[in-house]
């Protein structure tokens, strides 16, 4: 099974941007942790994260017919990004929606998510175990 991780926006600056938010953890110890669990599962990743959206959209396109299935976490581009959704309609990998915070609790533009309706599912507010929660629930999907 090969699944690509991607990750949007400010999420280079996890432990940096808002701690109390987000944790204190920085991107390289999420990466750490998603390689380390897919390595045990015996699943090939490749994790990928931009602050563009149209890298975020070419990302997509280049993952058709190359990966088996998609976790994303547009960050902002979440709220605002019909052309990501275009992208995943597009290629038609499963996709797992995942958002560190809860972002049901939290302002209510963010509670907006033009990709939601596509993705096999969606997991907030679990930290960057709901990476984890999001690659499990796309393996179990396309078994």
């Amino acid at each position: 099974m090969k699944i690509l991780v991607i990750n949007g926006p400010n999420l280079n600056f996890l432990g940096v941007r808002e701690p109390k938010i987000y944790g204190k953890q920085n991107y390289e110890d999420l990466c750490k942790l998603i390689l380390s669990h897919c390595n045990q599962k015996n699943i090939t990743v490749e994790i990928f994260q931009s602050n563009h959206e149209g890298d975020i959209v070419d990302k997509i396109q280049e993952a058709y017919q190359k990966f088996d299935g998609i976790v994303i976490n547009p960050a902002a581009y979440t709220h605002t990004s019909v052309s990501i959704l275009d992208a995943l309609k597009s290629v038609g990998i499963p996709t797992v929606e995942v958002h560190i915070s809860k972002v049901n609790e939290r302002e209510k533009f963010r509670q907006i998510s033009y990709i939601r309706d596509y993705c096999v599912s969606t997991v907030t507010g679990k930290g960057f175990k709901g990476y984890i929660e999001a690659i499990e629930i796309l393996k179990n999907h396309i078994k």
